[in-house]
């Protein structure tokens, strides 16, 4: 078991070894019984920030409803966009140690992490029973489908390329904020709130992911989403000299952060924006679950239009659950994606998360103005894969990427940069 920790990244190795004796890491309302007992599900995620928790609250809720002769047990391992709790849910996978559903996202991710080592079952008649056939987008299907089988059942739908803004702070200094605006509008403004005391662009990246997604969104914005796409399948480079200028304007952006950035997780980034310490944030929308939990109004408290760039691009960031192939308790695990799947309660749950229905068939009229909003884009927006969440690159390739952001967050070095994705892309086998 030590050599499978080994094997994995320097940064991961001590949540690594941490795995070796957890048999589940249980979180407030949890029931910890013993995994012995049948009428056991074990729920693995990452979700613990405050709508974050609210939202799984909601599926263990609705699960307790149907079910209440069974105990959940609420594996949950704080860090933002899994970056703790992956490499402890690999050493459980690899030790025969597996927990019985995990969150993943659909792509690259379910696929190839955990599909093609056999870690995952097919959910085909649970898909069948339930008629998600006809209730999932089939894009979608195609990205948790493996030679015609599903292998998750997907709960919501981000939208990664938002920015957010505080609109009281804003308008207090000024400023009118269009529906669209370019980068280099996007500085002046920066620039005039800097000028006033105010730390115009607010980032949490105590974890690098968080200034990994300001990056992919200053990425897409710039080369826009058919070039960004051809990143993942090689008709694009790494050193092309749009993707430089993308790397040189978020080089640009790193220079109005909070100067505490580093000392942040991306949630208390959040609280920044809302307490008005800071004015943008360039973040998917699960910050718009925080607003909700913290009592927030749309349009009146804060505002939001897409990354300077990125109108007609859809950066996917989508969350599900899987079966494990050697799942301790089946049949409460099966029961557990049924609910996870039904209509109502991927209302409520995306209520509380910030995020869209899976389904095609929920209710609009029960979602706010900014849901509204992000269900329009996503019907009429380019579909785009993320690497920081999973779905546009092998697992290698995003640990890279991780390491050369810290790297450049700190030395503004684009040609470093250039080269070092490259590398690592040629490297996965997708790049040139």
């Amino acid at each position: 078991m030590i050599s499978n920790c080994v094997a994995l990244h320097r940064h991961v190795f001590l949540a690594c070894l941490v795995a070796l004796t957890l048999t589940g890491c249980g979180s407030s309302g949890s029931d910890q019984s013993g995994t012995s007992d049948a009428n056991v599900v074990e729920v693995f995620s990452w979700w613990t920030s405050g709508s974050e928790a609210a939202a799984l609250q909601v599926v263990f809720d609705a699960y307790r409803a149907q079910y209440p002769d069974v105990s959940i047990i609420n594996a949950s391992i704080a860090g933002g966009g899994g970056s703790a709790a992956r490499p402890v849910l690999q050493t459980r996978l690899v030790g025969n140690n597996p927990p019985d559903t995990w969150q993943t996202h659909p792509g690259a991710e379910v696929l190839g992490q955990y599909v093609a080592p056999n870690f995952a079952a097919p959910l085909d008649d649970l898909y069948a029973e339930e008629g998600w056939y006809e209730v999932f987008p089939q894009r979608l299907m195609d990205m948790v489908s493996r030679d015609g089988s599903p292998y998750l059942v997907v709960l919501n739908l981000h939208r990664s390329n938002t920015l957010w803004y505080n609109k009281p702070l804003v308008e207090s200094h000024g400023i009118t904020i269009n529906k669209r605006l370019s980068h280099d509008e996007l500085f002046v403004i920066f620039d005039r709130l800097k000028a006033g005391g105010i730390a115009p662009l607010c980032m949490g990246d105590a974890g690098i992911w968080a200034a990994g997604i300001t990056f992919e969104n200053t990425l897409v914005g710039t080369i826009g989403p058919e070039r960004y796409l051809g990143l993942w399948d090689g008709t694009t480079s790494f050193s092309d000299r749009d993707v430089r200028e993308a790397m040189t304007t978020f080089g640009r952006l790193v220079d109005y952060f909070n100067a505490d950035h580093a000392a942040l997780s991306w949630d208390q980034a959040v609280d920044k924006l809302i307490e008005g310490s800071c004015a943008f944030y360039s973040m998917g929308d699960w910050v718009y679950g925080e607003f909700v939990q913290a009592g927030l109004v749309d349009n009146v408290d804060f505002g939001w239009i897409a990354h300077p760039g990125s109108e007609d691009a859809y950066l996917l960031v989508s969350d599900g659950f899987t079966l494990a192939r050697d799942a301790p308790h089946v049949a409460p695990t099966r029961n557990m994606l049924r609910v996870m799947g039904q209509r109502v309660v991927q209302e409520d749950f995306n209520l509380q998360k910030g995020s869209i229905c899976a389904r095609t068939d929920c209710d609009r009229e029960r979602f706010g103005p900014y849901l509204k909003w992000a269900m329009d884009t996503y019907r009429d927006a380019t579909l785009v894969p993320t690497v920081v969440h999973g779905s546009a690159s092998p697992q290698d390739f995003r640990q890279a990427l991780n390491d050369a952001l810290t790297t450049f967050v700190v030395h503004r070095d684009v040609d470093g940069f250039a080269r070092t994705l490259k590398r690592e892309a040629r490297m996965s086998g997708f790049g040139r």
